[in-house]
């Protein structure tokens, strides 16, 4: 973030700048007292945060580290949090790559999300070929041992991430953890609660961003069971990979988790798509963040298109490969200080 920009900024500079979002150009005032130059920034003046995706081995990437230094506030790992990258061997840990990225978040004062401390895939091979409580052992020694590791340094988990079966049945992934008891997800989150109290504790999935969906109201009944038990669940993350449309109801969908007592998080946010069409889409999603109060914020699954898992069929980010602002930056930016 720069600072002396931003200051500069607020008191001096008055403009205004033509941004066609949705084939129609609109006139948007740049610089006022409550407009902030970057997506962190703004967010934050929301009371939000506005975040990314990264991996290590792009660290040493300078434009990569330039964006992520000058426009994210909130830092998820891509991989290297991960079953199969903290502990590769049974009860022996490895926390160097994951290390860099915290290391580097908090240098910045940036903020962290722990993705994660459960999952179908992704296990190392020794997990793999475990069952019934052997393996629930062995899960419950890894949330333990991995969020202890990291305990007052992340600002949610992702505890559980992709429990639930797609389709149309609303029911649990038939997975080897799922076959350790239905109980095994509460387990997660009551032994994640033990290792780092301090850290909100959150669902992640993806294709539960329409309201009508199986999986999504499937996901809906958990929360609200665990909520009215008192299992420790404080956040939903929808990650939320959009094609080249957006569900009419996603806005309902945040609100109606939301008002089961948790907060909303959208959190790998990439859409298909270019130009107008593409920013109209990352404007739609901002602004139905905004308007529920319990959604936090937003992270980007990934800074530059050409660091995206959908790519190159797909250029789904708000920079392009070179680092350069796309249309979609603007709409999303101008969407955060529309609130500010």
């Amino acid at each position: 973030m720069n600072l002396t920009a931003r200051s500069v900024s607020r008191a001096l500079i008055v403009t205004t700048l033509a941004v066609v979002t949705t084939g129609v150009t609109a006139l948007v005032p740049i610089g006022s007292a409550s407009a902030a130059s970057t997506l962190g920034a703004s967010a934050a003046q929301t009371g939000r945060y506005f975040g990314a995706a990264v991996a290590a081995h792009r660290l040493g990437d300078a434009t990569y580290t330039g964006i992520l230094n000058r426009e994210f506030d909130m830092v998820t790992a891509e991989n290297e949090m991960k079953m199969d990258a903290t502990e590769p061997n049974r009860n022996q840990f490895s926390y160097g790559n994951a290390d860099r990225i915290v290391n580097h978040a908090r240098s910045q004062g940036k903020r962290v999300r722990g993705h994660t401390l459960a999952w179908h895939s992704q296990q190392p091979g020794w997990m793999r070929g475990m069952e019934g409580s052997a393996l629930r052992s062995a899960l419950v020694n890894h949330i333990s041992k991995v969020a202890a590791y990291y305990r007052g340094k992340i600002y949610t988990w992702d505890v559980v991430n992709e429990a639930f079966a797609d389709g149309g049945s609303g029911g649990r992934r038939d997975s080897n953890l799922q076959r350790t008891g239905n109980d095994w997800i509460e387990v997660a989150f009551r032994t994640a609660r033990a290792a780092d109290p301090g850290a909100k504790l959150c669902y992640n999935d993806y294709s539960i961003e329409d309201w009508s969906a199986a999986k999504t109201q499937g996901v809906y009944r958990m929360v609200r069971d665990f909520k009215s038990r008192g299992v420790p669940i404080d956040c939903v993350g929808l990650q939320a990979h959009f094609g080249t449309g957006i569900p009419g109801s996603f806005q309902t969908t945040l609100q109606n988790f939301a008002s089961l007592g948790v907060d909303v998080q959208i959190t790998e946010l990439d859409i298909a798509g270019s130009g107008a069409q593409q920013a109209d889409n990352y404007r739609r999603v901002t602004q139905a963040c905004l308007a529920v109060a319990r959604c936090n914020g937003i992270t980007t699954w990934g800074i530059r298109d050409t660091d995206s898992w959908r790519y190159p069929g797909v250029s789904p980010l708000l920079f392009d490969g070179a680092g350069n602002k796309k249309p979609a930056y603007t709409a999303v930016l101008n969407a955060l200080n529309a609130r500010n």
